[in-house]
């Protein structure tokens, strides 16, 4: 008969392995990952730990491996973004998502300035976090390279520009998502395209101009492409200069649909129809793409899933696996901008 000590006892893995009929070995593959059991021990395993009520002792585990059994998610863009871009948010929602499933933590960082990345860059190079989730990578950031140099295992989201080879990622075919989106205007009898471009040192602002350029060929005309940031008030602005090119464009195709969101507000305040007088297309697919006025068109980026693959990725690098790049679908989304 159990005592009353034995009611008060953690169970441990001993107890899960006895419940689920498996060796101690397997219970603790599976909860390292899973790697190298079968679904049939799998799925044992997870019931006798939802049975006896186990619970890892993971500040052991981080003693014995030397991990820290968290990663970290790092924005590398000014603090407000992630709160004003909501596809930060949505990655930053399936990235938990995931590693609650592995029983890891995730560790936030933001680093908008020169000191926060170099003081983030000592934190993380210092093996508080088993590996970085990289967001919104610049070329221009010597961050990566010293993330590099110091051996921590990386995946970025979108690819690393100037580390193609040497860095693993998930991304879109951003290329062929701008051309398919450009393609989409061009049909709709658009002949003035316009662009709002994001920043030339990350992949969403290099290869979706890269897109939209190939698919227009001799039709593209550099006095209707605009700089912007990727924000809401760089969308705005961008499209005032667009306006006051020598021929006002007739579509405009902004690289984030915050920044296509300015641009319908620039629009209104000039007292132009969407789409009757410009038509507009973003790129993301954000919640509020769907709600705009006009509903916008847009490229849908499946930003749970892409944060999921990164730490799948990244979990498996830590374990000693390849670096590699994965290319997930994107979609084109038509609503009544464009």
């Amino acid at each position: 008969m159990p005592t009353p000590a034995d009611a008060r006892r953690k169970p441990t893995i001993r107890d899960v392995a006895a419940v689920a009929g498996v060796s101690r070995g397997t219970v603790s593959r599976v909860l390292n990952g899973g790697r190298w059991v079968s679904p049939e021990a799998q799925a044992a395993v997870e019931k006798a730990i939802e049975t006896t009520g186990y619970q890892a002792n993971h500040h052991a585990r981080s003693l014995a491996t030397g991990r820290a059994n968290s990663v970290a998610f790092l924005l590398t863009e000014p603090h407000h973004l992630l709160f004003e871009d909501p596809t930060f948010s949505r990655l930053l929602r399936g990235a938990l998502d995931e590693l609650a499933r592995r029983s890891m933590t995730l560790v936030l960082l933001v680093a908008g300035t020169a000191d926060e990345r170099a003081r983030i860059a000592t934190y993380v190079t210092g093996g508080h976090v088993d590996g970085v989730m990289l967001i919104s990578a610049h070329e221009s950031d010597p961050l990566l390279d010293g993330l590099i140099a110091a051996g921590v295992p990386t995946v970025t989201c979108g690819a690393p520009l100037g580390h193609l080879a040497d860095v693993a990622s998930v991304a879109i075919d951003e290329v062929e998502a701008a051309r398919t989106l450009t393609r989409h205007l061009i049909s709709q009898g658009h002949r003035r395209i316009g662009m709002i471009t994001g920043p030339p040192d990350t992949p969403g602002g290099r290869y979706r101009l890269a897109g939209f350029r190939e698919e227009l060929g001799e039709r593209f005309t550099p006095a209707l492409v605009a700089p912007g940031d990727y924000s809401r008030e760089s969308g705005r602005a961008a499209m005032r200069a667009l306006l006051a090119a020598p021929e006002r464009p007739d579509a405009v195709f902004a690289a984030s649909d915050l920044m296509a969101l300015g641009a319908l507000e620039t629009l209104r305040e000039a007292g132009l129809r969407t789409p009757e007088d410009v038509a507009v297309a973003g790129f993301d697919d954000a919640r509020e793409a769907a709600t705009a006025n006009p509903p916008l068109t847009t490229v849908h980026q499946p930003f749970e899933d892409i944060a999921a693959q990164m730490v799948d990725l990244l979990v498996g690098i830590i374990d000693g696996g390849e670096v590699a790049a994965r290319t997930l679908p994107g979609s084109l989304v038509v609503r009544d901008s464009a």
